[in-house]
C-alpha cells in the first residue's frame, strides 16, 4: 500500500475532531426481534483537521503537506491526540502497560497492540513512535529489543521462556490519509487564513 512515513506536524492538528466509527448490519426478523453482526475487527478513526489553521503560513504548511501526499493517493502518520499512548493521555509510559503475548521458549517477535476493554481484539499498532517503547518479561523491564517503526514488531534479544508475560509501553501514530481530493483556504486579512475543515480516515496497513 501507498503509504509515507512522514508526520503530520502537530500545529495544524490543534483543534481537529475525532471519532471512531464502526460497521454494525442489523436484520430485523420477522418477530421483530434483531439479528446483529459486524464485518469489522476493530473500529476505524476519523479526523477532521484544518479547524485551528488561522495564519497563511500555517495554511501554506497544510497546503504543501497534502500536496506532497497526492490528496489521497499516499497515506501518512498523525499524532491523534486523544489516543497516542499505550496508557492514558495525562499518564506516563510504562513497560507494564500493554500485554503482547506469552513467551513459549521459541517465539521472540511480538507485535505491538493495544487493548480498550472488554472482550473484542485488541488493535495492532504499526507506527510506534521511534524511542519511545519500553519492554517487559514477567514484569522486568529489559533493554534487550529492536522495534521496528514501520511495523510495530518487537524482536526480542532472546525469546522469553515458556509461560513468561511479554508487556509493553508506547507512544504511537495513526495511519491515514486525506478522505478528499481539495482542500480550501479562505484569505482574511495580509497574515490571517482559515482552512475549510478537511477530513481524514484510518488506513489499514
Amino acid at each position: 500500500m501507498s503509504f509515507h512515513e512522514a508526520r503530520l506536524p502537530a500545529r495544524l492538528a490543534f483543534g481537529s475532531t475525532c471519532g471512531v466509527e464502526r460497521r454494525t448490519e442489523v436484520v430485523t426478523l420477522a418477530s421483530g426481534f434483531e439479528r446483529r453482526s459486524t464485518p469489522w475487527a476493530h473500529g476505524r478513526r476519523r479526523y477532521l483537521i484544518g479547524a485551528g489553521v488561522r495564519s497563511l503560513d500555517d495554511a501554506a504548511a497544510l497546503v504543501a503537506f497534502f500536496e506532497a501526499r497526492r490528496g489521497r493517493l499516499y497515506g501518512f502518520r498523525f499524532k491523534d491526540f486523544a489516543d497516542f499512548k499505550s496508557c492514558a493521555p495525562s499518564a506516563d509510559i510504562s513497560p507494564l502497560d500493554q500485554n503482547l503475548g506469552v513467551g513459549n521458549g521459541e517465539r521472540f517477535e511480538f507485535p505491538l497492540r493495544k487493548a480498550y476493554g472488554g472482550d473484542g481484539p485488541a488493535r495492532t499498532i504499526r507506527k510506534p513512535v521511534v524511542g519511545s517503547a519500553r519492554v517487559a518479561v514477567d514484569g522486568v523491564e529489559t533493554t534487550a529489543f529492536a522495534v521496528d517503526a514501520t511495523t510495530g514488531l518487537v524482536t526480542l534479544a532472546a525469546p522469553p521462556p515458556t509461560g513468561a508475560v511479554v508487556t509493553a509501553g508506547f507512544a504511537f501514530d495513526t495511519p491515514v490519509r486525506f478522505d478528499a481530493d481539495r482542500i480550501d483556504v479562505t484569505l482574511e486579512s495580509f497574515q490571517a487564513g482559515r482552512v475549510v475543515a478537511v477530513p481524514l480516515i484510518e488506513v489499514r496497513i
